[in-house]
């Protein structure tokens, strides 16, 4: 058997236990039914209790709760939910929602999530696909007849396989005419009109280069397509259905997301807003860690997408250099030295804020950790990894991030 394909099999076994595989419960009205329904009813005292004693969860959060208050000696501002095989073994806030005005963290505020955006705009994109509303094979020229560069096909796009030169770098000012806030289309026009140089870094699908291009393009195909903003398709076809309240994207202005809504960080200033702030699908979701949560239940439980497109989102799609370090569709993988992948995962950094959301499905655990206040201590999770492993068996993990 291929190496992909025993992975895939490993895999689709894991999550066909986990959940149901069905995308739509006509019989259900209500977001939050259809989300109980498909991911499954809350765990009795009894079945939690029985978990916790198996996965041995009072020693483990004894160790968690000591890596954080180092973690927080050495800056951390921000907030961490960790759980495994359905517990939530640790949710804490640690710090300010603004540094200036010492509002205490809570569970409920929200954190731009940065590149872990990417994951919401695949699952998007693909929700697409299996509406037969577009295919992985089409071109963007199929959407953006005036989009400059050619043969680069929306599977292309989703793995970072284009070629595509970053956006934030791409345009002068003499270009953006003075224009503050560009939206996702205003840059599609600006490729369209001004073919900007440095061409693509590579011919389509030769190599594996990440860039924010990528998924900037996916949103606007998004958008093309259902004929909606990218934020009312977000709502409708996952948000809601996840009962993920507390998400939404940096250009909702509306009253009712403002009280929890946090604000960047860096060297202990307050970030102020930047040009490019409301281009969105690479980055400009807000989250909780609570949402989050909710999001990997959804994912693992196929309540979002089949089990087929499942496999091909979690499949690794760049080996022409060697590493342990891959990518899927929206999904960052660390594999193992048989090439299969180890763990999921996507972090993020965006004016002050930096993201980790990192996901084992063999040992069904899922580490979120948001802050507001750059430190690097985000990404060192290789202790949490052992813990939650319940054994020391991580090496190649921190020298790989």
């Amino acid at each position: 058997m291929k190496k992909k394909a025993k992975w895939v099999l490993g895999f689709a076994l894991l999550i066909g236990l986990q959940g149901c595989e069905r995308t739509q419960h006509s019989k259900v009205k209500e977001p939050n039914d259809w989300y109980t329904e498909c991911v499954g009813s809350p765990l009795t005292a009894e079945q939690e209790a029985t978990i916790r004693l198996k996965i041995d969860a009072t020693h483990k959060v004894g160790q968690i709760e000591e890596i954080f208050r180092k973690k927080r000696l050495s800056g951390f501002n921000g907030n961490v939910l960790i759980a495994q095989k359905g517990v939530v073994l640790y949710e804490k806030s640690f710090g300010y929602s603004h540094l200036r005005d010492k509002d205490t963290l809570r569970s409920q505020h929200a954190f731009q999530l940065a590149s872990l955006s990417k994951p919401f705009t695949a699952v998007a994109i693909l929700k697409l696909y299996e509406a037969k509303k577009v295919r992985l094979e089409d071109s963007i020229q199929h959407f953006f007849p005036d989009f400059p560069y050619r043969a680069i096909t929306i599977k292309d796009l989703l793995c970072h396989r284009s070629g595509l030169p970053n956006y934030t770098y791409a345009f002068m000012d003499s270009v953006r005419h003075g224009k503050k806030y560009p939206s996702n289309l205003d840059v599609m026009r600006w490729f369209a009109t001004v073919k900007p140089t440095p061409v693509p870094y590579n011919r389509p699908n030769r190599s594996f280069n990440y860039s924010n291009t990528n998924y900037l393009v996916l949103a606007a195909i998004v958008e093309k397509v259902s004929g909606v903003t990218f934020e009312a398709y977000l709502q409708k076809q996952i948000l809601a259905p996840l009962g993920m309240t507390h998400t939404f994207l940096n250009t909702n202005a509306a009253d009712s997301t403002l009280p929890f809504r946090t604000v960047g960080h860096q060297y202990g200033r307050e970030v102020p807003k930047d040009y490019y702030d409301e281009v969105v699908g690479d980055k400009g979701l807000y989250s909780t860690t609570g949402d989050l949560y909710r999001f990997y239940k959804g994912l693992t439980a196929n309540c979002l997408l089949s089990r087929k497109t499942m496999r091909e989102a979690f499949s690794p799609r760049s080996f022409e250099r060697k590493g342990m370090k891959n990518y899927g569709y929206g999904f960052r993988m660390h594999l193992d030295e048989r090439e299969e992948a180890r763990y999921i995962y996507h972090g993020g950094w965006w004016k002050g804020y930096n993201t980790m959301m990192w996901m084992n499905p063999a040992d069904d655990f899922i580490i979120i950790i948001l802050s507001n206040s750059y430190n690097r201590s985000v990404y060192q999770i290789k202790e949490l990894l052992d813990i939650l492993h319940g054994q020391v068996q991580t090496d190649d993990i921190e020298k790989d991030l």
